[in-house]
């Protein structure tokens, strides 16, 4: 070939040149010229088809032909683009599902890789014995050896109920009989015959038919027992059908007693909460309550509705372990439950404040140590609209003693304090204590204060002391305290001394020393600054000196325990004496003493007993101004 010069474009193929050691003869020479030819016309239509754009026709322009697809021309046709799949439908693979095997084991793998062909084995193996389980048992020739259903003595019987319950009944007998062999599920059997988990679950005792639970695949299999022998399985179990109906009935009307109770306790829940609102409690220094009588609802529990506003105060004070119960908000802090305000009082119950502080001091102090004294100031009348709460210190904690002080709040005010001191018992050490008094009456043979208001409301006929021994009565009907009058005695000097018989209602079981306690601090206040007033006009009778009080409250209580080892649910003997009064304030001295004349405990209070001054500095002089 020759080489291109300067002007040339491409290369040209010479004519061919016969070799000179070869003869060839005319004709093969012209059969090589004609090959020559037709090779060179086909490459030349190849290098038109590849550019054809380069390719000049006879007016020296470019033909208009269609570029080929093939072709690297920049205007070549493209291929029309591949579809996008929508984003919005997630994340997928894509699988050659033609070459993909089924392993029937939850997954599938790829042609190709390994295959355990002995676990395939194994899984045909069982899918088989599965299958033979499954098979109905051939039918013999002799129709006596075949069974047959028990109903209608037909061979066409149920085999899985053979299989499974042991039962020989036909497909009609089946269907037309449900009330003896229609299946029931295992909620049916534990709601309608009462019967439990362990009863059911044993395949001995009661057979049963697993199912694939139609609700959800995920789900347990359903248990499905037939209907007569769990009937015949519940009359053994409850004795007869009247029975198993019987106690259905017991339950349920359990469930919606309980039911009733927890709703009941739910709303008392959300009234006491709600009255711990701030609303409330602008409501409450707005306004002042006048509690109405005691009213008593349909359910027995008693209520005081506020003649003003509505404010109703459920009374649900006769169980002492209610009234004293307390709620744990925090260590050291503890908050009431219930509180207790008796009629025309300023405030709560004295006695159950001291009582629920004691009982937040005991939890707060190792049970070793027992407790052998309190000290205690009221500050404030506390509401019974609003909760206390009990914010306990822990003071000391020695070897042989220890102190706590209580401190109680509401609206943010301190209403009362409390200093108890924890002693571990020496009981090897000498005691002594003053008798008590002779001759003190028995407490069967001893009126109740509720007799006393009884009679006064017979006798009298002034509206006013009616109304008030109907407030007394039903007070003392809802009081966790039976109190009875045993006398009263006046010494030389002529102070009177009150006897009375206390004890505590509703105690079906003998607490625990330290709860013990508790309850005797709730007694000690009953009927104890009272005695100053009684005191007072005992010795002012005869127009001696003013006897109408217009004002009595307590400011301070003390108790000191002598004994552990008494019981509040019994009798307890009370003896109280007003030693001094003066300048509007008087003291009370008591003993407590269990029916066999052990002293257990020594109480003194001193309290406000404020008489009507005018009385005694007689008509106020009236100026002429």
């Amino acid at each position: 070939m020759d080489t291109p010069g300067a002007s040339s474009s491409r290369y040209t193929t010479p004519p061919p040149r016969a070799p000179p050691n070869l003869d060839l003869t005319p004709e093969q020479v012209k059969r090589i010229e004609l090959n020559r030819l037709k090779a060179k016309a086909k490459q030349r239509e190849r290098e038109d088809q590849a550019s054809s754009s380069y390719t000049m026709n006879a007016n020296g322009k470019r033909p208009l032909g269609v570029v080929p697809a093939t072709s690297t021309s920049p205007t070549a046709p493209k291929p029309s683009p591949k579809l996008k799949r929508d984003s919005r439908l997630g994340k997928y693979f894509e699988y050659d599902l033609s070459k993909m095997v089924n392993t029937k084991g939850g997954f599938l793998v790829k042609d190709g890789k390994e295959v355990d062909e002995e676990a395939r084995a194994k899984e045909k193996e069982r899918e088989r014995q599965r299958a033979m389980q499954n098979l109905e048992p051939a039918i013999h020739l002799d129709p006596k050896l075949n069974p047959h259903c028990k109903e209608c003595n037909s061979m066409d019987i149920d085999y899985t109920y053979k299989r499974v319950f042991g039962c020989l009944v036909c497909n009609k007998c089946k269907n037309e009989k449900p009330e003896k062999y229609s299946l029931l599920t295992k909620t049916e059997c534990k709601e309608d015959y009462l019967l439990t988990d362990p009863e059911l679950r044993d395949q001995e005792l009661m057979p049963h038919l697993l199912k694939a639970n139609p609700h959800k695949s995920t789900f347990a299999n359903m248990m499905l027992f037939l209907r007569y022998q769990v009937e015949d399985f519940a009359w053994k179990k409850w004795g007869s059908p009247e029975a198993l109906d019987a106690e259905w009935q017991r339950r349920v009307a359990e469930k919606k007693k309980k039911k009733n109770k927890k709703f009941e306790e739910g709303l008392k829940e959300l009234r006491r909460r709600t009255r711990e609102t701030v609303w409330q409690k602008r409501k409450d220094q707005e306004h002042k309550h006048i509690f109405g009588v005691v009213e008593k609802g349909a359910d027995g529990m008693g209520k005081q509705v506020c003649h003003e506003c509505g404010f109703t105060i459920d009374w649900s004070h006769e169980q002492i372990s209610s009234a004293l119960e307390v709620e744990q908000l925090d260590v050291n802090l503890y908050r009431s439950k219930t509180l207790y305000l008796p009629p025309w009082a300023r405030g709560v119950f004295g006695g159950q404040v001291i009582s629920q502080a004691l009982v937040s001091a005991n939890n707060c102090v190792d049970p070793a140590f027992s407790l052998h004294s309190l000290h205690c100031y009221f500050l404030l009348s506390a509401s019974a609209a609003v909760p206390i709460l009990y914010n306990v210190d822990r003071v000391r904690d020695g070897r042989s003693y220890a102190t706590r002080a209580v401190r109680a709040v509401q609206r943010g005010r301190t209403i009362f304090l409390m200093v108890c001191s924890f002693q571990r018992p020496e009981p090897r050490q000498p005691t002594y204590q003053l008798p008590m008094p002779p001759d003190v009456p028995l407490p069967d043979a001893c009126e109740g204060i509720e007799v006393i208001y009884e009679r006064l409301f017979k006798d009298t006929t002034d509206a006013k002391v009616k109304d008030f021994c109907l407030t007394a009565l039903e007070e003392r009907r809802r009081s966790p305290i039976d109190v009875k009058l045993a006398g009263v005695r006046v010494t030389e000097d002529g102070i009177p001394t009150w006897l009375y018989w206390h004890k505590a209602r509703n105690t079906p079981v003998r607490y625990d020393a330290a709860f013990q306690k508790c309850i005797l601090s709730y007694i000690s206040d009953s009927q104890f600054i009272s005695a100053g007033r009684r005191t007072l006009a005992h010795v002012n009778q005869g127009g001696k000196g003013p006897t109408k009080v217009v004002m009595q409250t307590s400011l301070d209580h003390n108790i000191s325990f002598y004994d552990d080892d008494f019981d509040c649910g019994d009798w307890l003997l009370y003896v109280i004496v007003s030693e001094a009064a003066a300048s509007g304030r008087a003291s009370v001295h008591g003993r407590m003493y269990t029916p066999t004349g052990k002293l257990v405990a020594v109480c003194n209070q001193e309290g406000v007993v404020r008489v009507d001054d005018r009385e005694a500095s007689g008509p106020v002089a009236v100026t002429k101004l």
